[in-house]
């Protein structure tokens, strides 16, 4: 009951958009050092190097690292692999696109866990769903407008691999969540992850003015920051509670892009993105409805 009260759902909403607006400062920041001349590996270093700490300062402070011992390195190791190449291709769209176009695309992440979980765990979808997986590359057409010049088609092909991916990356947690707590999954994909990018880092590593260095400690700090208000909203709240705040991103990213970098969404992003947004929002809604009567069935 507690789980359910009030002030946690307040919670989880506040922490959830907590995160949006964090890890949309991190995207701004992404941008800003590479203009400084850090490369993407250098940033995809320093994101997960920042992480890592500030997950080893919670444990330390709290249950300790006997609470995150594991039976599942095996998981753990192909979870990392595959969030790396959804951060990468995440980070490739961000320093390619404007903030807002590559915020948009990001939200196809649920249509692609839609096709995965029918492709890959065989869990029935109905056409309710199929259209609205439709919808959404509609929208993505929309907002992209192949062949018409306006738009970096390698952003937009980075874009929906990285949403793919993560994707892939959601269904990969279902499986390790029946045995694993999140902060253990957190910590052991921050820290493994840690180890190819170790090696990155030191054949891309180059020096740096002290504002540099400043924003690439900032991304990793921030984005830490965000990974953890975001694990506080899911355990707070449920997730289809929880996961609707994430399309306030598309604000953060509009407001960064406008501020800081002098560009603001296209016409077209603007009549695409509520169509992605939508599809994604009936995906999730349908989806809880679904698993809520399942639920009902099984008390009754």
């Amino acid at each position: 009951m507690a789980a359910s009260s009030p002030d946690r759902i307040l919670l989880a909403v506040g922490l959830r958009l907590i995160s949006v607006g964090l890890f949309a400062t991190m995207n701004a920041a992404i941008k800003l050092v590479e203009l400084r001349g850090a490369t993407l590996g250098e940033i995809l270093f320093f994101r997960q190097f920042g992480a890592a700490s500030l997950m080893v300062i919670v444990i330390m402070a709290g249950p300790g690292l006997r609470s995150v011992r594991t039976e599942r390195i095996g998981a753990h190791l192909l979870r990392a692999g595959l969030g790396l190449i959804a951060m990468s291709f995440t980070f490739a769209a961000i320093l390619i696109l404007p903030l807002a176009e590559s915020t948009t695309i990001s939200f196809t992440m649920p249509i692609f866990a839609t096709i995965l979980g029918a492709l890959v765990l065989r869990e029935p979808t109905g056409w309710h769903r199929w259209i609205a997986v439709l919808c959404g590359f509609m929208g993505v057409l929309i907002v992209a407008q192949p062949g018409s010049g306006h738009f970096p088609i390698l952003g937009a092909a980075c874009g929906l691999i990285a949403a793919m991916t993560t994707a892939s990356v959601s269904i990969l947690l279902r499986q390790i969540a029946r045995t694993e707590s999140t902060m253990t999954t957190v910590f052991w994909y921050s820290s493994l992850s840690l180890i190819p990018l170790g090696a990155l880092y030191a054949y891309v590593w180059q020096p740096h003015s002290a504002d540099t260095w400043a924003l690439l400690m900032g991304v990793g700090l921030i984005g830490g920051t965000a990974q953890l208000a975001m694990t506080g909203a899911i355990r707070f709240g449920p997730v289809s509670l929880v996961v609707p705040m994430d399309y306030s991103a598309l604000l953060w990213a509009t407001l960064y892009g406008w501020a800081l970098f002098g560009a603001l969404p296209t016409p077209a992003t603007w009549i695409g993105a509520p169509i992605i947004i939508a599809s994604g929002l009936y995906i999730v809604w349908r989806e809880h409805r679904l698993r809520r009567a399942k639920t009902e069935q099984v008390i009754a």
